[in-house]
């Protein structure tokens, strides 16, 4: 997380729907905004969610009406991507019945918010040759919103983690007025080695004989790269063949995307060479890789954590972008 001085989104409120673990709680309330209301299906998430934010999440979304979710200022979430079915006549709000965007649609409909704020997949804006992208900025379109998107990568804003991600900040029309929007730009060096752990907890050791180092890079020797950090992944070696999960980087470089599944020896984390040790990396240096802070009370099930890291939205990117939205949201009138 960064540090926000200014509280500027206080008596702001917010809902998080798909909340998974609270990235956007932390992000929207580092600014001052207050959460009215929370929904997660995945019951260790919510488990989570309750431990460090207080609120116990309500069940899903799809089962839960408009009209018992209080009226928000803005609404934010990260829905899962799924497939569309296109009709091909109208590519707006009857066009996402099915899918769990409609339950987003349905819920700004009935209640109108400021600003609606949502995260996906890159991949989203692709799907289905972008028919699908169309239909979620023409349904916004629809309910009286201005869409503006971008993908993002959390390795530019701090957190040495490769992860990129769209963004879909939603003002509605007459908030908006004659203003625009800007996604942040900022470009920030970090290194893995900033968030290790001196003594790892439940970070899987690998010790096997297919271990191949390839590449040598000292890791504290900058110079190597102009004196400055990679800020990218550095692959310098494999397990077995060098599938998914079998690649090994140097911590002066970035984490690869942390998943929620996946297979392979290092699979969900990715694997690194680190004090001599080819090692996964443990729950805490995930969550730190998310931009959870370390009070962040970690799921007692590794593979929970794990899953709910993965899955996960990167809370300094959020903030960078809530940012910005408040400074639109200060130019207009309200």
């Amino acid at each position: 997380m960064i540090t926000v001085k200014r509280k500027s989104l206080k008596g702001y409120s917010f809902i998080d729907l798909f909340a998974g673990i609270g990235g956007f709680h932390y992000a929207l309330s580092s600014y001052g905004a207050r959460c009215l209301y929370a929904s997660e299906w995945d019951k260790p998430a919510q488990e989570t969610y309750f431990a460090n934010h207080g609120i116990m999440p309500s069940g899903d979304i799809t089962k839960i009406s408009a009209e018992e979710i209080p009226s928000h200022d803005i609404l934010c979430g990260g829905f899962p991507c799924q497939a569309f079915s296109i009709s091909g006549k109208r590519l707006g709000f009857e066009d996402t019945r099915g899918t769990l965007f409609f339950d987003i649609a349905r819920i700004v409909k009935h209640h109108q918010p400021k600003v609606v704020f949502m995260e996906n997949v890159k991949n989203l804006a692709l799907h289905d040759k972008g028919r699908t992208f169309k239909v979620i900025a023409n349904t916004m379109e629809e309910l009286g919103y201005t869409m503006f998107s971008k993908v993002l990568n959390s390795g530019q804003f701090g957190v040495p983690q490769h992860r990129e991600r769209i963004y879909m900040v939603c003002f509605r029309k007459d908030i908006l007025g004659n203003r625009t929007f800007e996604f942040p730009k900022f470009i920030l060096l970090s290194s893995l080695k900033d968030v290790l752990e001196d003594k790892p907890v439940n970070a899987k050791i690998v010790d096997r004989p297919d271990i191949q180092i390839y590449r040598t890079v000292a890791s504290n020797q900058v110079k190597l790269f102009d004196g400055e950090l990679p800020n990218r992944p550095l692959q310098i070696g494999i397990v077995n063949k060098g599938g998914q999960g079998e690649r090994i980087y140097d911590p002066i470089g970035h984490a690869i995307t942390l998943s929620a599944y996946g297979g392979g020896a290092g699979s969900k984390t990715g694997l690194y060479l680190i004090n001599g040790v080819v090692r996964k990396l443990s729950p805490r240096e995930c969550a730190r890789l998310q931009g959870f802070p370390d009070k962040f009370v970690v799921h007692p099930s590794q593979q929970q954590a794990y899953k709910q890291f993965g899955n996960s939205v990167t809370i300094n990117v959020l903030q960078y972008i809530v940012g910005e939205i408040t400074k639109t949201l200060g130019l207009c009138h309200q």
